[in-house]
C-alpha cells in the first residue's frame, strides 16, 4: 500500500537527496515501489530594496517526502541514499503521514486562488526610511507590522513630534 513517509536529510541537501534517491530507485529497479519524491516548497513574496520578488522557500528544511510502498527493499534503497539520515518515526519503524497532513504540507487541498505567502523582513523597533509618498526621505521607527495587509505603522518625526503613519512594505526600506 502506497503511503507518504518523511525522510530526514542534511539541511540544505534536500534537492540533492531527491536527485540521488530518484537515481537509486531507477538503478536498483525499484520504480514499482515508489510513486513520488517531493521537496515541499511554497511561493513567498519578499521585499528587497523596495521591490516585491517572488521566491520559492522550503516548507520543511531538512526533510523530503516520499510516496512509496514500504518493504525491506524500498527501506534499504532510501536508508542507504547519500545525505539521508533516516526516516521520521518512533524507533526504527517509519510512521506514514495521514492524508490531511500530506494535503497541508503539499497544499493539495488549498484553493488555487490562495495568494503566495508574504515573507516579513521587518521587525518592531527597527529603523526605516520612507521611500515614496508625501513623507519620502523621512526616517522612522516601526511600531506595528501587519503581514496580511503588507502594512507597517511607523513613528515619523514631523515638526519635532512623533506621528504614527501607516505605510506599505514597498514604501519603506531598512536603514543599514
Amino acid at each position: 500500500m502506497f503511503r507518504w513517509y518523511v525522510i530526514n536529510t542534511y539541511s540544505g541537501h534536500e534537492n540533492k537527496v531527491k536527485t540521488n534517491l530518484e537515481h537509486r530507485i531507477d538503478s536498483m529497479n525499484q520504480r514499482p515501489r515508489f510513486r513520488r519524491v517531493v521537496v515541499p516548497t511554497e511561493q513567498v513574496i519578499e521585499t528587497k530594496d523596495g521591490q516585491k520578488v517572488q521566491a520559492e522557500k522550503r516548507v520543511l528544511p531538512g526533510y523530503v517526502l516520499v510516496n512509496m510502498d514500504l518493504n525491506d527493499d524500498a527501506w534499504t534503497v532510501v536508508k542507504n541514499t547519500p545525505g539521508v539520515t533516516g526516516f521520521v518515526g518512533a524507533g526504527s519503524k517509519p510512521i506514514p503521514l495521514s492524508q490531511p497532513e500530506v494535503d497541508r504540507i503539499l497544499h493539495t487541498g488549498a484553493s488555487t486562488a490562495e495568494r503566495a505567502r508574504t515573507l516579513v523582513e521587518f521587525i518592531l523597533g527597527e529603523q526605516v526610511k520612507v521611500t515614496s509618498g508625501p513623507l519620502s526621505d523621512f526616517d522612522g521607527e516601526i511600531v506595528d507590522v501587519n503581514p496580511d495587509q503588507q502594512k507597517l505603522k511607523v513613528l515619523v518625526d514631523i515638526f519635532e513630534r512623533q506621528v504614527p503613519v501607516e505605510l506599505g512594505f514597498d514604501q519603506v526600506k531598512k536603514i543599514d
